[in-house]
């Protein structure tokens, strides 16, 4: 054994070692993380692949100062870096999405490949930006563009290729996820989300976080790349956390759930459903346990069963894991030709499938009816959920509430398709003893995700 590790040892050591030139757009947190990784790991890199990876080029509208005398030329104009002949491999860091898809069709038009964390532009122009990249020979890579420095991408891509992806749950907001663990403690969605903001988990906007569009993002490039479907973000239902209230975290701890924004692709005989929402889940399930900023992604499919994939959604060090990732991907390939990747979606042919609306989708359900008190009101409610064939798996009944007078009536069912559900609340909203709108929340098993 002693001599066999010797001379692979020694073929590694005496191998000769490649050089790629590497430009970025963009020196934020996820570019500097990038140039760091690379220094402090470079041997290690080398010795795996038989590349040296050298960032050359900087493209920085505020400038590196930080860079200076370390060899790399900095640029305020980022479309210097694409210009740059000693630049082999583009990575794009910017964000936004005009100046972003102008400049990777830049790096295209020069045949050079790129690696993007680019969620967005991946989500709602990808397809059109992989057709240019195609064209022209060179490989298009966004492995950082979903859940950070997860490596769930080339899981699917090449680990579970052999599978059929039966569905994909994901946390795949670190923001969302903060404010509900929280929440949990009883704290409102005003006061965690402030204090998110003073932590550097949300941005002053944080409407693409708890609104669910940046999971939406995410999620549909995860379908794709699970089902084979095209890119398909505007067929993604998107419901966020900042209508949610503390108590109906606690009513579902007392039921045997946690309440999670998750994201959710389901393969059905009908197509595929693609949903952002707040769920509840079990508890005692991986998901359920996941907590604060981290993300988690839950495969499930027919040769493994159920695999969970969990680490931290952002970050600098953990995202340029990722980017670097495709980066050695790219590298290790001869001539850097596109031909020679697994691709980028992880089909050869995307295969179109009908998107099932929402409506159409089956879920259990928890409902939290608020209304005046008086005698009847439960059973009139009952008897109009089993009218519609509704079956009711638990019942609380809150005392008034000493602020608005109502009773909380919270309500676990069976599952049922949506259409049926929204038939039924929308009569229970006509009761006179209504005093506000039901709050409905969906239920998954994370079994048949229903």
């Amino acid at each position: 054994m002693g001599a066999v590790l010797g001379v692979t040892r020694a073929y590694f050591l005496g191998a000769s070692v490649k050089e790629v030139g590497i430009g970025l757009a963009g020196y934020g947190t996820v570019g500097k993380g990038v140039v760091d990784v690379l220094r402090k790991n470079a041997a290690v890199i080398a010795q795996r692949t038989g590349v040296r990876l050298s960032v050359v080029h900087v493209g920085a509208r505020r400038g590196a100062s930080d860079l200076a005398n370390t060899g790399i030329t900095v640029s305020q104009d980022v479309f210097d870096v694409v210009k740059d002949p000693s630049v082999d491999i583009c990575l794009e860091l910017m964000g936004g999405k005009e100046t972003a898809q102008g400049w990777i069709e830049a790096a295209f038009a020069r045949g050079k490949p790129v690696v993007t964390a680019n969620k967005a532009l991946i989500a709602e122009s990808g397809t059109a930006l992989l057709d240019r990249a195609r064209a022209a020979g060179v490989p298009l890579l966004f492995e950082a563009a979903v859940a950070g420095g997860i490596p769930i991408l080339k899981a699917l891509r090449e680990g579970l290729s052999a599978n059929q992806i039966h569905w994909v749950a994901g946390i795949i907001n670190g923001t969302a996820n903060y404010i509900l663990s929280e929440m949990l403690a009883g704290r409102s969605f005003a006061e965690v989300l402030a204090e998110a903001q003073a932590l550097g988990y949300a941005e002053a906007d944080p409407t693409f976080d708890v609104e669910g569009i940046d999971a939406a993002h995410k999620l549909a490039i995860l379908a794709s790349m699970s089902f084979g479907t095209p890119l398909a973000f505007d067929d993604v239902f998107i419901e966020g956390i900042s209508a949610l209230q503390p108590d109906d975290l606690l009513y579902a701890d007392n039921l045997g759930y946690r309440v999670k924004h998750l994201g959710l692709a389901h393969r059905t005989e009908a197509g595929v459903e693609l949903r952002v929402h707040p769920t509840l889940v079990p508890k005692d399930s991986l998901l359920a346990n996941v907590n604060g900023v981290m993300n988690a992604v839950m495969v499930h499919s027919d040769a493994v069963g159920s695999s969970l994939f969990y680490g931290p959604g952002a970050g600098g060090s953990a995202t340029a894991s990722s980017v670097i990732a495709d980066v050695i991907e790219i590298a290790r390939c001869s001539g850097l030709a596109s031909e020679q990747l697994v691709p980028a979606l992880g089909f050869q042919d995307q295969v179109s499938t009908p998107t099932v609306p929402v409506a159409e989708t089956t879920s259990a359900y928890y409902l939290r009816f608020q209304v005046t008190d008086g005698p009847g009101v439960l059973a009139h409610i009952t008897q109009l959920l089993g009218e519609a064939n509704i079956s009711i798996e638990a019942v609380i009944q809150k005392p008034v509430h000493s602020q608005t007078g109502l009773v909380s009536i919270i309500i676990l069912t069976q599952p049922v398709k949506e259409t049926i559900m929204d038939g039924v609340l929308s009569r229970v909203a006509a009761f006179p003893e209504s005093g506000a709108p039901v709050v409905k929340l969906r239920v998954a098993s994370l079994e048949g995700l229903n």
